[in-house]
């Protein structure tokens, strides 16, 4: 069931995100070559506290293989939930950061791809892709439209450009959760509802160079791809209105 919020729940979540933006703004820069990528959960864990916040990933998922950590570090081939690990990030990284913020019971999600130093030209290009994707998916979100439009956006211009688009994650609604109704694809396929005011979703497009298709490792949670290509993954929070949609977790340059 779709929990559609009110403009008093929206201003909560909407605190939440900001906060998160400037989490990530922050994070950012401290994604270099030696940083392993552990330090920068355990980083993420201790400002996520110190401002105030709860880490809305840690504990995730099933009860007996919960979410480790604050912060989901994909690189390369990984495209989304790695765990963090002793891994020590590198010159040429693509690498996804994923967080969330329990902010007094309102949650915000939202993800970016880091290039690190001197990447080749193809993870420039896939990732400028993807975050092309998510604009071109939050231009497709208006009050009375449908919920797939996001879907036929993404999908249309990431194949255009010859990539994959993983199919098996998809987007969702948040605010009061993690992970609400409705799923919101980056492949057409599913219900098709109507976007309504106080409609809260994070539109997360995860695109990888070869195949659209997807594994996941020995410890359940990393999502890589089944051929072993680059991945990246952008993501925004978005509600809607009555009258106009609003970006609520802010754009890092």
């Amino acid at each position: 069931m779709i929990r559609l919020k009110t403009e008093e729940q929206i201003a909560g979540i909407r605190r939440s995100c900001k906060m998160l933006s400037a989490l990530f703004c922050e994070l950012k820069p401290l994604v270099k070559p030696g940083i392993t990528t552990i330090e920068l959960d355990r980083w993420v864990h201790n400002w996520i506290q110190k401002a105030g916040g709860k880490p809305a990933f840690l504990g995730q998922g099933d009860r007996k293989n919960p979410f480790p950590a604050s912060i989901c570090i994909s690189i390369n081939e990984q495209v989304i939930h790695g765990i963090p690990s002793k891994r020590k990030i590198v010159s040429g990284d693509l690498v996804s950061l994923d967080c969330g913020i329990d902010l007094d019971g309102f949650i915000s999600d939202q993800a970016i791809t880091v290039e690190v130093e001197n990447v080749s030209d193809e993870a420039h290009q896939l990732n400028s892709v993807t975050r092309e994707c998510l604009e071109r998916g939050i231009a497709a979100v208006k009050p009375g439209a449908r919920l797939l439009h996001i879907a036929h956006a993404v999908s249309e211009y990431a194949h255009a450009n010859g990539y994959g688009v993983v199919y098996q994650y998809c987007g969702h609604g948040v605010g009061f959760a993690v992970h609400e109704d409705p799923t919101v694809p980056n492949e057409p396929h599913g219900a098709n509802p109507r976007m309504s005011a106080g409609l809260v979703i994070a539109i997360e497009p995860m695109i990888n160079a070869g195949t659209g298709d997807v594994d996941v490792l020995d410890d359940k949670w990393t999502v890589v791809t089944a051929d072993g290509r680059l991945s990246a993954h952008w993501e925004h929070t978005i509600a809607v209105f009555k009258d106009h949609v609003e970006v609520l977790t802010e754009r890092i340059v």
